[in-house]
């Protein structure tokens, strides 16, 4: 009987036979490997691995997709889906839905992001706190979400409680923040778009917030901006905030110089990359959706990252075309874009999209059934309920979908196109305009076959000015539209694509290439035959040095007959990127305003938006910023993030404090880490095993430490020479975050080693987490090394590496700091204090450094 059990159970399998075989399906390309195996592969709560390869997890979404299919005319097959996802070449469900499709493990929703948001604009604590609840609960079933607080009255308005005069917005923004910090989604932190009104009396408040030590940690904010006030920008005059907002009888009314509130916005987000700018006339103007604004698709907010608008309990599920394998013969003369292709699979991917809707009003249906089952009493649970029936209603009138792109970066660069030129920018804007069409078509198709959306109304639409550009593109396709209706209130987008890109070996969304090659070193064994050494260090350890390229770099060499195998030099690298199709086209090369007009014209062709971020170097004034953010205004982008380099290390502080009173200040680190720290990196040997550790600093006090191995395969590999360099925390399309590390060689070419966390075994790392947390919070280095010494840990392993801990941080140990309870195995005197990181005796002068 026993045996019977165990036969019919799923198979299983460890982690290494999992890591191996998505290894050898990504062709080596360990972080893919890694990222799919953590983020996406089937598993249970206790860790069991049902799925091998990607392939597996292919094979379970085609499935799903497939039984969906049968429901409705002319039923695409389990194999025909399966042919369009596989390998990642054409079709890539994002995040929720891959993680979640056919997955029997979670009680989780498929849908990406959020908004919520009150009727009638209700500020009432009682609605306050309701807002909270539900942000936690969509949160806590894998989801990000996106609120507005222009509703919450200014403050010192008049309340009729205790308190007598309202807080205004702040306070808030901090509430919902800790919220976000304290949920826990699958091992990642909760994702969150706070935004708020320019017309707003407190939008100067809310634009500040971040400046100061620990505040707003836990989400992203965005101004919506309004035509009014950026006309009153470029023109130099007054513009008057309101509160309710836009209102003809305003119960608080405050006039301003547009200009100096622009500056602030312009200098926050010049110094820390926010706030994010969301142009809300544009948006309103162009939604679809808002055509039915006064039936509840009033668009008030954006999910996270900005790419999609939402009205309250609407909810967006992602998908993303692989550009790059529309293009036949990529890097060479003979290149073509395979347009009768990419029109088809595009139908696909909207129909697929539309079955994916199917699939989530089924998981929403289980998260009811879980919360009904739930022991609490009805009025504990009513909120969630209620919260989740009002999604629900949301996705089945308007059965909104979210069809994107990844690789427009290769996909140019295949054509021999440049990033960022004329020609460029016009070849993307034939590409997205394509997409708007065909989705466009696909959905009035499926109309015919399966129904329109609930509250279709053709009339309603006909001035919206999307739908008068598809009637201009395609005369056909919108008289169709008035006779069949569409499946869908509102279709594309361009997200980020973190997680997706990697899998797909591409650039990242609408993005260019980051960086087409680097190095890196491994250590070999000089007695092997045919070894190549390239570097011996000064303790006589061999090393190759090999070349990393980008994937798609790598295959414009092999395709031009250049051996990748070959050990380049730097110069040599150097001209390989100049002969290539790359040079001058990754994200730090190219033009700006370029960039800004082509986001502007691909916009047009978006009926939702698009996540896109301008990177400057460090060096730029806020003025160019300024000028970009008009820019993006005036060629009708609905929002724009910029990034200048370094932007977010450092400590903010109070814009009240004074010097003199920062001085007198114990200085405390921020709460939320910045997003580039400066680190050293400090070498040691424990019991003769060579280890490292990346010491993140913020005012060359320690922050956070990783550390392990570094003369294994999986260990860190960098030159002995380098001792600085950056910590580089980057944030993936489903919220997680890696921690990459990035020096500069003696020529000055940049290297980047991804994913710290990665690198090194799961027990140190979750101890240095441990460390991290404490060193974050300000307790005295010297007391950190005799917590980390005290810990009577269970492997010779974790203690071996605990003491490498303790000996690089004491580095840190300001000289002259009294070592508390401990003797001098010379003397036993317990007059000890710190040198230059040893153990000095005052007494008989013995040091130990070890």
């Amino acid at each position: 009987m026993k045996a019977n059990l165990t036969k019919n159970l799923p198979k299983t399998f460890t982690q290494d036979e999992a890591f191996n075989a998505a290894l050898k399906y990504f062709k080596n390309d360990d972080l893919a490997a890694r990222v799919w195996l953590n983020k996406y592969a089937l598993k249970d709560s206790e860790g069991n691995i049902y799925e091998l390869t990607p392939n597996d997890m292919h094979r379970r979404i085609a499935k799903e997709i497939a039984r969906v299919e049968t429901k409705y005319a002319n039923p695409l097959s389990e194999d025909d889906i399966f042919n369009l996802i596989k390998d990642f070449k054409y079709i890539v469900p994002q995040g929720s839905p891959m993680a979640g499709i056919g997955n029997p493990f979670q009680i989780a929703s498929l849908s990406n992001c959020f908004v919520i948001g009150n009727s009638g604009d209700s500020d009432s604590y009682g609605g306050i706190m309701k807002i909270d609840q539900e942000q936690v609960q969509l949160m806590k079933r894998r989801g990000g979400v996106g609120h507005d607080l222009s509703h919450i009255r200014p403050k010192g308005s008049g309340v009729k409680n205790s308190a007598l005069t309202s807080t205004g917005i702040v306070p808030f923004m901090e509430r919902y923040s800790n919220s976000t910090r304290e949920v826990a989604q699958d091992g990642r932190r909760g994702a969150l778009m706070l935004s708020v009104s320019i017309n707003h009396p407190d939008s100067e408040d809310f634009i500040n917030a971040k400046l100061e030590q620990g505040k707003v940690t836990g989400a992203n904010v965005s101004v919506r901006i309004d035509d009014q006030f950026m006309k009153a920008v470029k023109n130099g005059t007054e513009y008057t905030q309101k509160y309710p907002i836009f209102s003809d009888n305003p119960k608080v009314a405050k006039t301003i110089e547009a200009n100096s509130l622009w500056k602030k916005i312009v200098h926050n987000a010049w110094k820390s990359a926010e706030p994010g700018i969301l142009f809300w006339d544009t948006i309103i103007n162009e939604s679809v959706p808002d055509c039915y604004a006064d039936l509840g698709y009033k668009t008030v907010s954006t999910n996270p990252c900005g790419e999609i608008p939402l009205c309250p309990y609407d909810s967006c599920r992602l998908l993303a075309i692989n550009l790059f394998s529309y293009v036949e013969n990529p890097f060479t003369k003979e290149a073509s874009f395979n347009f009768d292709l990419f029109k088809k699979h595009v139908a696909f991917a909207q129909r697929i999209m539309d079955d994916i809707i199917d699939l989530e009003l089924e998981k929403i249906d289980n998260i009811l059934k879980k919360i009904d089952a739930d022991p609490e009493l009805d009025e504990v649970k009513s909120i969630e309920r209620n919260l989740w029936i009002n999604i629900k209603r949301k996705a089945e009138e308007g059965r909104r979908t979210g069809v994107g792109i990844t690789a427009e970066g290769d996909m140019l660069a295949a054509l021999g196109i440049k990033y960022g030129s004329e020609d460029g920018n016009a070849f993307s804007l034939e590409v997205h305009k394509t997409i708007a069409i065909e989705a466009y078509r696909a959905s009035v198709h499926l109309a015919k076959d399966r129904g329109v959306f609930a509250i279709f109304d053709a009339e309603r639409e006909k001035n919206n000015p999307f739908i008068q550009r598809l009637k201009e593109a395609d005369s056909k396709l919108y008289y169709e539209m008035l006779e069949y209706g569409r499946r869908n209130i509102a279709l594309l987008t361009i997200a980020p694509t973190g997680t997706t890109s990697l899998m797909t070996q591409t650039t990242s969304g609408i993005e260019p290439v980051f960086m087409p090659v680097y190095k890196r070193r491994r250590k070999v064994n000089p007695n092997d035959k045919d070894v190549r050494v390239d570097f011996v260090d000064e303790v006589g350890d061999s090393w190759e040095e090999y070349v990393v390229f980008h994937h798609r770099f790598k295959q414009w060499m092999e395709v031009n007959g250049i051996d990748v195998s070959k050990n380049f030099s730097q110069a040599e690298l150097d001209e390989l990127v100049k002969k290539s199709p790359y040079y001058q086209a990754t994200s730090n090369d190219v033009d700006w305003l370029s960039k800004v007009s082509m986001q502007g014209a691909i916009q047009k062709w978006v009926d939702h938006s698009i996540s896109v971020t301008i990177n400057l170097p460090n060096d730029v004034s806020e003025e160019l910023v300024g000028e970009l953010y008009l820019k993006a205004w005036e060629v009708g982008c609905k929002g724009v993030t910029v990034y200048r380099d370094g932007s977010r290390s450092g400590v903010l502080i109070s814009n009240e404090e004074t010097k003199e009173e920062t001085e007198d200040k114990l200085t405390a680190f921020p709460v939320k880490r910045p997003q580039v720290l400066e680190a050293d990196v400090v070498r040691f040997q424990n019991n003769k095993e060579k280890w490292i550790a990346f010491i993140g600093l913020i005012d060359d006090k320690p922050y956070e430490v990783f550390t392990g191995l570094s003369d294994d395969e999986d260990g860190i590999l960098i030159p002995r020479w380098v001792n600085r360099g950056l910590i580089i925390k980057n944030r993936n399309d489903d919220g997680t975050s890696r921690y990459d590390f990035q020096y500069k060689n003696k020529r000055g070419y940049k290297t980047t080693i991804e994913g710290l966390s990665h690198k090194f075994n799961p027990e140190f790392w979750n101890y240095a987490k441990l460390f991290s947390s404490t060193l974050r919070h300000g307790m005295p280095i010297d007391k950190i090394v005799d917590l980390i010494n005290s810990l009577q840990l269970d492997t010779e392993s974790i203690n071996t590496w605990k003491n490498g801990v303790a000996r690089a941080l004491k580095r840190y140990v300001e000289d002259g700091t009294k070592a508390k309870g401990q003797k001098c195995d010379n003397c036993k005197s317990q007059n000890l204090i710190y040198q230059e990181g040893c153990l000095t005796c005052k007494d008989c002068g013995s040091s130990k450094c070890g």
